[in-house]
């Protein structure tokens, strides 16, 4: 027998962020998930009278596959891959993994054909700017010992979480969309940290449960060549399968002049993939209520409350800074006062402190009233 939380996950994804409508076809991307979960998305899909397209995939194959593939093969995969997505008017990915770790060990040059021909050619220029699209991990056992929580507790939380009440969070969410739009200088000061940017011009985007789920942030992009100072970020990273400790940046008219990491080779080979890699593509400020500490996955990561990033690389098509790159690194800080505190300032003005919003038109998004 299926678990009833499947049907309950599947129906928020097609009901809620994918929004399928009859005549809508889907592509339902399985990565080392379940097959019941799969078949519920299937059921759910054609229910609102859409047509499920599926594709299975395991991450230990796409490994092998991407060892051995030259840039002829990965440019077959990407064109694969873009014209699937072309057929379709939205994507769901389910992405399970039982090792984090499985494409830690493919060389730099391997990986840099895949993220040019398979997720720059077929994702960044066609399913995000395309598709109504929503992506989710899958729990596992070693997403739970990441996590530091037993399996039974993670697998808990996780639809506990992927299942909150996306739409009163999209209702407390807009005053901050409103107040960023608005915006010319942002400042954030904490250990370690003293960064300003301007956002003036470029769109705020709300995220409430149609892109990502688990979700909840909102976010922008520094004008390209804006960022100065430095930044210190404690939250642990994994890109593409390498942990990252301690992450810091130094910014000089936007670029990424100095960079300091746990594993500093990785990080220089990733932030010279490309021009646009030393520059960056996102900010956004997260407030998930159920999300407070991290668990060494960037979508639940980034929406820790109380929390923000900061990413290298690749612009958003409606937050568009003119940043074009290969990678898209989210790195997170953490402001709550148990990781050291921190302040953001909008133009001069204090709009949170150690991780709560201190503006009455802010209050909605803190935890005891999002929970509420």
């Amino acid at each position: 027998m299926a678990d009833p939380r499947f049907q309950q996950l599947a129906e928020v994804l097609v009901g809620y962020s994918c929004a399928l409508e009859s005549g809508d076809k889907v592509l339902i991307d399985a990565i080392d998930c379940p097959e019941a979960m799969v078949r519920s998305l299937i059921r759910a899909a054609g229910a609102a009278g859409a047509s499920p397209l599926v594709s299975l995939k395991n991450y230990a194959l796409l490994r092998d596959q991407i060892l051995l593939g030259d840039e002829d093969m990965m440019r077959a995969m990407g064109d694969h891959e873009r014209h699937r997505l072309e057929q379709v008017q939205a994507y769901i990915a389910i992405r399970g993994n039982p090792n984090i770790s499985e494409w830690s060990d493919i060389p730099d040059e391997k990986m840099a054909l895949y993220k040019r021909h398979v997720f720059q050619h077929a994702h960044l220029e066609v399913r995000v700017p395309k598709t109504r699209w929503v992506i989710l991990r899958w729990p596992s056992a070693s997403m739970a010992q990441q996590a530091e929580m037993s399996t039974e507790a993670f697998e808990d939380f996780y639809f506990k979480v992927c299942t909150l009440d996306y739409d009163r969070m999209s209702k407390a969410m807009e005053p901050l969309r409103e107040m960023m739009d608005a915006t010319d200088r942002v400042r954030l000061v904490a250990p370690g940290t003293d960064l300003s940017f301007s956002i003036a011009g470029i769109p705020a985007v709300p995220c409430d449960g149609k892109m990502n789920i688990p979700d909840g942030e909102v976010y922008t992009a520094p004008v390209r060549d804006s960022i100065q100072g430095r930044i210190q970020f404690n939250t642990p990273t994994i890109y593409y399968g390498v942990t990252h400790q301690d992450v810091g940046l130094e910014f000089k008219d936007g670029k990424i002049v100095n960079a300091w990491s746990s594993d500093q080779r990785h990080l220089e080979a990733t932030l010279d993939t490309d021009e646009g890699a030393r520059y960056t593509g996102e900010f956004a400020i997260g407030f998930n209520p159920l999300i407070n500490r991290p668990m060494k996955d960037i979508l639940f990561d980034e929406k820790i409350a109380g929390s923000i990033h900061l990413t290298p690389g690749n612009a958003y098509e409606d937050a568009w800074n003119g940043n074009q790159s290969q990678i898209h690194w989210d790195l997170v800080l953490r402001m709550a006062p148990e990781a050291g505190g921190g302040e953001i300032y909008f133009d001069d003005r204090l709009i949170r402190r150690d991780g709560l919003f201190v503006v009455p038109e802010l209050e909605a998004l803190n935890p005891e009233n999002l929970l509420v």
